[in-house]
């Protein structure tokens, strides 16, 4: 089978991951992003593995990464190899964002996000949003000069590391595009985002930036996921040209929903895989609701 990537590419074999963040249960949804990934790898005789992204220590738990782990296995999923967890490897990504400042892609922000706001009020325009719903920024920083961001480092300012996306979008190739299960390849624009965090200091490196690192590292063939991280590839995309790294296919599946059409999801309080388990639900019936009986 071939997606329109390399020849190198079309014949690897297939590898799908299901990458969780450690921020709470698992829910209905999530079991079902498992299986997507999980059944394509199973009809292709590849590999399908599990990842815990949990960079962000402010918001995932311990608790929290042990219990994803017993709730998958106890409702039939499993997965080849051992677990990749993120958190243990943050050189690795520390290594990437030094390749990206050596090329001159990234600059220091010094900018809370009320002054981002502030900034753009000032400016007289309505916000307009990124792919994920944040407030473009409009570069403030960006305009400083050697000297001032220098002096700002020195007196130790806390400050984020951003992607100069005009200037990446010159550096990678030409034409960027991506592979979508369904549709072929369409172009991407990573220029939606603008110029994206890719690390703060609270959170040493994004979750665009780690995924991409761990999809090429992992050699996954595959980026199965919600429908809602579709605009994310294109980012991804852009990450992947700037560091050579391999290109995947992608299959973004239909988010599951309740019987009233709402998302099944953590915020709004989704009843979790453990909640059944705990209830007796047999697992069969909770692949079944998940979509997988």
């Amino acid at each position: 089978m071939t997606h329109g990537l390399s020849a190198g590419a079309a014949s690897a074999p297939v590898v799908t991951r299901f990458a969780p963040s450690p921020t709470g249960p698992l829910h209905l949804g999530h079991l079902h992003s498992a299986f997507c990934g999980w059944t394509r790898a199973q009809a292709a005789g590849g590999h399908f593995l599990l990842r815990l992204e949990d960079i962000d220590a402010g918001r995932c738990r311990p608790a929290h990464a042990a219990a994803i782990l017993a709730d998958l296995s106890a409702c039939g999923l499993d997965w080849d190899g051992p677990v990749r967890v993120q958190s243990v490897h943050l050189e690795d990504y520390r290594r990437s964002l030094d390749v990206l400042a050596g090329h001159g892609l990234l600059y220091p922000c010094f900018c809370t996000r009320a002054a981002v706001l502030a900034d753009i009020a000032a400016a007289g325009a309505a916000p307009h949003q990124a792919p994920d719903g944040s407030a473009l920024y409009p570069g403030t920083c960006r305009m400083l000069s050697d000297a001032e961001r220098a002096d700002r480092i020195a007196a130790g300012l806390p400050h984020a590391l951003r992607l100069d996306m005009a200037r990446a979008c010159r550096q990678a190739s030409p034409g960027l595009s991506r592979y979508e299960a369904g549709q072929g390849r369409i172009p991407c624009r990573p220029q939606a985002f603008g110029d994206v965090v890719l690390a703060r200091r609270d959170v040493p490196a994004s979750y665009h930036l780690c995924a991409t690192h761990d999809d090429a590292l992992q050699a996954v063939s595959w980026v199965t996921r919600g429908l809602d991280l579709a605009p994310s590839a294109d980012l991804h995309r852009l990450l992947q040209s700037l560091m050579g790294w391999p290109e995947p296919a992608y299959a973004h599946h239909a988010l599951l929903r309740d019987g009233t059409g709402r998302r099944l999801a953590k915020r709004d309080a989704a009843s979790s895989l453990r909640d059944l388990l705990d209830r007796g639900t047999a697992p069969a019936e909770i692949r079944a609701m998940a979509g997988y009986g």
